[in-house]
């Protein structure tokens, strides 16, 4: 393999492609890069039988071939080289990389034994990559931080029609954002359940003047592909029964209160700071006020009035802070609508545009209140 490519766009897709290694891989062959360099391009490709990514740039080739290199150390020195031009050689066992007069040599892994990357699935449909983004990053606030079940650690995503579903719970809390789409097949349907940090990694290298293309098997449901700007990734899905949750979200709720977002953000930031390691704050609801409490009276504590609509009866909530703020944050409008219906049973969260208006569900967040000494 002989080519010529441009430094800072190798840097990047080399970047790109090795996000995905970890250093704790058991197979150091999986810890790679395969390079391989035809037709006047050099492919980029990592494998963890878990995700896999591909990238490619314009590439001077004059002589095609592939070699497979250590990939965060070819990560480093894509970063470092010093000029617009890079020279890429193979000879024997080693790569040379050349720019300018700074000289590397990485010692070749076997190309040969290297595994195949998985083939992309059927196109399943298409969205702009802002949308996707904001749905990921809505819908992965309530996965499960630890793998004791590995469905809690997934999103689940529900594709009907031009309608696609993102759902995510731990048990304390439930996450879910809806968007439109174009699909492939108008009579569409299907579930996939996909590792939330794994498609939340994916989302954030998303370029967002691009669209993206989703590609998924109905018949074989064992892979999800993400297509974007000429890049592809694969992530291996969860196998598993994604908990019944439609149930959580009640008929109807007596009890709403609508509040400004900002306000009420910065109130359970201040509360919070006298609030003991899992200890809740307090909203007590009465008239148009809500009163935020946290700690006890004989040691630190703290309490905030804030303006409240409030349409049904007085009640008392009690709340983890730190979920309460990480699923507010994560509502886009101005105003946040409380849904309620006792003070034990799940809250809904939903976000409106105006302190009037209706409320929008394109992201609801359900939050379980926690008990407390009255």
């Amino acid at each position: 393999m002989k080519v010529e490519v441009n430094s800072t766009s190798f840097a990047d897709a080399v970047s790109w492609t090795t996000s995905i290694l970890s250093a704790k891989q058991l197979n150091p062959l999986l810890s790679g890069i395969k390079l391989e360099a035809r037709d006047g391009a050099l492919q980029l490709s990592t494998f963890t039988y878990e995700l896999s990514s591909r990238d490619h740039i314009e590439a001077g080739v004059d002589e095609a071939g592939a070699a497979v290199v250590p990939g965060k150390l070819l990560a480093d020195i894509s970063k470092s080289l010093p000029f617009e031009k890079a020279y890429l050689q193979t000879d024997g066992s080693t790569l040379r990389i050349s720019s300018g007069k700074s000289t590397f040599t990485l010692q070749l892994m076997p190309e040969s034994e290297y595994p195949d990357l998985p083939q992309l699935p059927p196109l399943l449909g298409q969205v702009d990559a802002p949308t996707l983004t904001q749905s990921i990053v809505q819908a992965a606030v309530a996965i499960a931080r630890t793998d004791d079940r590995p469905v809690l650690t997934a999103v689940q995503m529900k594709f009907n029609g031009d309608t696609v579903t993102l759902s995510s719970t731990d048990r304390f809390r439930l996450a879910r954002s809806t968007f439109h789409w174009s699909p492939a097949d108008d009579g569409l349907e299907a579930v996939a359940l996909v590792k939330g940090t794994h498609l939340r990694d994916i989302s954030r290298s998303l370029d967002e003047r691009q669209n993206v293309n989703l590609y998924f098997d109905v018949e074989n449901p064992t892979l999800l592909g993400v297509e974007n700007a000429g890049r592809v990734s694969t992530v291996q899905l969860i196998d598993g029964d994604f908990p019944a949750v439609d149930r959580l979200y009640a008929d109807s709720y007596p009890i709403h209160a609508v509040l400004d977002k900002q306000n009420l953000l910065d109130a359970i930031k201040r509360v919070a700071l006298v609030a003991e390691r899992n200890a809740p704050i307090r909203m007590v609801f009465a008239g148009q006020e809500v009163t935020l409490t946290a700690g006890a009276a004989d040691e630190a504590s703290a309490s905030e009035v804030l303006d409240v609509d409030l349409d049904g009866e007085d009640v008392t909530v009690a709340f983890n802070p730190n979920y309460l703020r990480e699923g507010l944050s994560e509502i886009t409008e101005p105003y946040v609508r409380m849904k309620m219906t006792t003070a034990v049973k799940p809250v809904e969260f939903d976000g409106q545009q105006e302190a009037d208006s209706e409320e929008s569900l394109a992201y609801r967040y359900l939050l379980v209140p926690m008990r407390f000494n009255s």
